[in-house]
């Protein structure tokens, strides 16, 4: 929220210029309106998602089964009708179409309704089906006084008494706007949570259920110091948030609100993109939130590109795997429209992007694209390029990985990498649910970038990347389903980001940096082998010329 007119100008002066414009004539606009009503088939989207609720709730002492059922849809006999309509692809399908541009006002809308909405009440956390804005503000009195006086009588698990005193007094600063005032008593509910005051019946009480609470303390305290205009303050507490309830999709939305306002756009598309799937895989059936969560997902996609100076993109609706000829096809359509980003080229072979505008996760899978990116720097596509080329992604500028690097590598390396890198394998991710070939890839990328803001002693920063990893981590059971050697590298390496966040040290290395000599060593042995086949060529080569050398001196004499 912080800066909010400054911020409306740069957005408004940004869309004006045509450079931008241009950009964004790439993505497709929305095929079709969310739909305002669920037809003919709306009890047995019901039934379905009703049913996916129960098992989530069966399930919850298990991370990585909670998600588990989250495809069955996919096995309806409707699955056919899609995939015959999609061998239905024709060449029109590559012209692509303008976006339309989002105005902040309808961001700053979304956000009050959604991400400010005053949750007081701790119940809305515990394991509940998802109900409607509607629903819920119109029994929030009754069922408020009812929790918080009467906690015996409820089906809901008992809070302890003095956690009630201080969250009731944090949310009452909280409604006189008294920001920094409802963050200290926030604080102090949080240390009455650390030292086991969290439930009334302690002994009795599920994990669940406690970090069930830390995360509403958690995402409280994001909300006031967004209120208080310090998102960077919010940012651990937003991912922390996630941390203890992955499947809240407010949590989510609430990170995305913390991005926007430290302008990181794409991780901000990003958390909008899986809060409107978490609000589908829990069941939620309010059309209008679900059509809120697009909107603010579409605007920092769209943010991100009119911002974006080094590379611009395309999106072409695609629905089987891309051939050769297609590909080209893309890449004489972006030379075409982008004759100022085309240094180097690149097409993302590895998954299909998904687009809010025609996001319906109801019904999986939902209409594709193919991403093409074209950058003005030459150097940067090609290692964006060799790197998606690997299943578990390295940064390797160097060559020695038992030696460790210096203060000045390091921060040529953090220049490199953080800047130039992870802003464009986050833009990828914004519109891309599930990562191909490995679940953690993207978050042992983060925790290596992290390594390197240790080695230059930026704890701040360091503190936030891995928090952010451990965010992602959480939430990967959620988003895909998962293989047992996935499961045992995600909990490997969130054992050792909690580690390292808590300053244990240990002769032990990470798990991230293990995976980064090793690719670095298997990058060195590729080279040798390649240069070794090279060699091995020139060598034959030589002495085919002088077999014929001689051969044809003999024949002279």
């Amino acid at each position: 929220m912080g800066g909010q007119n400054d911020t409306s100008q740069q957005i408004n002066t940004s869309k004006e210029s045509n450079a931008a414009a241009s950009k964004l004539n790439d993505i497709p606009e929305a095929l079709q309106e969310v739909k305002k009503h669920l037809g003919d088939k709306e009890g047995e989207n019901i039934v379905e998602r009703t049913k996916m609720a129960e098992k989530k709730k069966r399930k919850q002492s298990n991370g990585v089964d909670r998600a588990s059922s989250k495809w069955k849809l996919q096995k309806e006999g409707k699955l056919a009708a899609k995939k015959a309509a999609r061998m239905l692809e024709t060449d029109n399908q590559l012209i692509p179409v303008p976006l339309s541009h989002i105005p902040l006002k309808s961001l700053m809308d979304v956000e009050i309704e959604l991400v400010y909405i005053d949750e007081e009440d701790i119940t809305y956390e515990f394991a509940e089906p998802v109900v409607s804005t509607s629903t819920q503000s119109a029994c929030h009195d009754s069922e408020k006084a009812d929790a918080l006086s009467a906690p015996d009588s409820s089906s809901l698990p008992r809070i302890d008494k003095w956690l009630q005193v201080t969250l009731k007094d944090a949310s009452t600063c909280y409604r006189q706007k008294k920001y920094a005032v409802a963050a200290g008593q926030f604080r102090t509910a949080l240390e009455l949570c650390s030292k086991g005051a969290a439930m009334g019946k302690p002994f009795d009480s599920s994990p669940h259920d406690i970090s069930s609470i830390a995360s509403f303390i958690e995402t409280k305290l994001a909300i006031c110091y967004l209120k208080m205009r310090k998102p960077d303050l919010a940012l651990n507490h937003s991912h922390r948030s996630i941390i203890l309830n992955p499947a809240y999709f407010r949590n989510h939305l609430r990170q995305a609100a913390v991005f926007r306002c430290l302008e990181r756009y794409p991780e901000a598309a990003r958390s909008a993109m899986i809060a409107d799937y978490m609000y589908w895989l829990s069941g939620g059936t309010e059309q209008h939130i679900s059509k809120l969560i697009k909107l603010y997902w579409q605007a920092m996609i769209e943010e991100a590109i009119t911002r974006e100076e080094s590379f611009s993109v395309m999106y072409t609706p695609f629905m089987t795997k891309a051939k050769s000829d297609k590909i080209d096809k893309m890449k004489d359509i972006f030379t075409k429209k982008h004759p100022d980003y085309v240094q180097h080229i690149y097409t993302d072979p590895h998954g299909l992007h998904i687009l809010p505008q025609t996001a319906d996760w109801s019904s999986p899978p939902p209409q594709q694209y193919l991403l093409t990116l074209g950058f003005r720097n030459k150097d940067i596509g090609k290692f964006l390029e060799k790197m998606s080329s690997r299943k578990l992604t390295i940064f390797s500028e160097y060559k020695a990985p038992f030696s460790p690097l210096t203060k000045e590598e390091s921060r040529r390396h953090l220049e490199t990498v953080g800047k130039k890198i992870l802003p464009i394998m986050d833009f990828i991710r914004s519109t891309k649910l599930t990562d191909n070939f490995c679940a953690c890839s993207h978050v042992i990328e983060k925790l290596q970038y992290a390594s390197l803001l240790g080695c230059l002693q930026q704890v701040t920063e360091e503190s936030q990347v891995i928090n952010q990893a451990m965010a992602e981590l959480a939430s990967i059971p959620y988003l895909q389903d998962i293989s047992q050697q996935d499961a045992e590298l995600l909990q490997s390496l969130m054992a050792d980001a909690m580690d390292t966040l808590e300053g244990r040290r240990s002769d032990k290395e990470r798990v991230w940096n293990k995976i980064q000599k090793v690719g670095i060593i298997e990058d060195f042995l590729y080279q040798t082998e390649d240069s070794f086949l090279k060699n091995k060529k020139l060598r034959l080569a030589r002495r085919q010329k002088m077999k014929m050398k001689k051969l044809q001196s003999a024949q002279q004499h």
